[in-house]
């Protein structure tokens, strides 16, 4: 049995998280643990703005942590209720600490994590992609999916390939965690200059490779640059289509993740990006 974890923002409970999260571990018979982190530098309101108001400061405070603790604990509940209607063999973890240095730690002992891709466990409204994910993303043990705002069930995959290991290692993490999408529609994509052959990069040993993972793969190659390329077919793609690639390694942004493709994929995401770096 696999073990997924999902990464939730007690203050802000991301529903799509949850529904992404039981509805993958109950396909594929993993158990899912809840990891909530109530980062205790981490709160709705501003201390700023408790600054400005007359009275009590710690009398305010402390009123204002108690309402967030409340709504943490409704999270948690919510959470629990939707894994039991699930039928979903399930736990719960509450960090108190770092939420950074938390999830790194549980993401060593995970073999799929589900975090919402615009999460950033701030009060502060931050760009897409935010610094939380860029230093998940770069530091993370175990694949990642980014899900968008609202849930689809996943009906086929999208597999972007650059002949890189990197790319190779996400395509196989996709195989080994989530085994039962190997079945579905599946398109391995890929970008060649214009110069380029039509060929996709190591094309024999990548085929015979693909054929024992993903029997319903087509290929489709592009010409011009991966960040307009990719990003115009992606412009075309259901919002139930499971997005791969391999991205963020430690010390060097893969090429199909430069920041100009990361703030289009994200931003405006309509389909969950599986992530994972070698």
């Amino acid at each position: 049995m696999k073990k997924y974890i999902a990464a939730f923002d007690g203050l802000k409970y991301a529903e799509s998280v949850s529904n992404y999260a039981i509805h993958l571990a109950k396909q594929n018979n993993a158990h899912l643990t809840g990891v909530f982190l109530d980062d205790f530098m981490h709160h709705s309101y501003k201390i700023t703005q408790l600054l400005k108001q007359d009275g009590d400061f710690e009398a305010r405070r402390k009123k204002y942590d108690q309402k967030d603790e409340k709504t943490r604990n409704l999270a948690v509940a919510h959470f629990e209720k939707a894994c039991r209607e699930g039928s979903l063999n399930y736990s719960l973890h509450r960090h108190k600490c770092v939420a950074i240095q938390e999830l790194l730690h549980e993401s060593i002992f995970a073999d799929l994590l589900f975090i919402d891709h615009a999460e950033t466990f701030t009060s502060y409204t931050e760009k897409v992609p935010s610094l939380f994910i860029r230093d998940l993303l770069s530091n993370v043990h175990c694949p990642v999916i980014l899900t968008p705002r609202s849930f689809q069930p996943i009906d086929q995959l999208l597999l972007l390939y650059d002949g890189t290991p990197s790319s190779v290692h996400a395509i196989k993490m996709l195989s080994y965690t989530l085994d039962t999408l190997k079945q579905l529609p599946t398109t391995i994509l890929t970008v060649n200059t214009a110069d380029q052959t039509s060929h996709l990069p190591d094309n024999k040993l990548f085929k015979e490779f693909l054929k024992r993972h993903y029997p319903k793969a087509q290929y489709m190659v592009l010409k011009g640059t991966p960040e307009t390329a990719i990003v115009h077919y992606l412009e075309q793609t259901k919002k139930g289509t499971l997005i791969t690639l391999g991205a963020y390694s430690r010390g060097a942004v893969s090429r199909w993740f430069r920041n100009s493709m990361a703030d289009v994929l994200m931003k405006e995401m309509k389909c969950p990006l599986f992530v994972a770096h070698d």
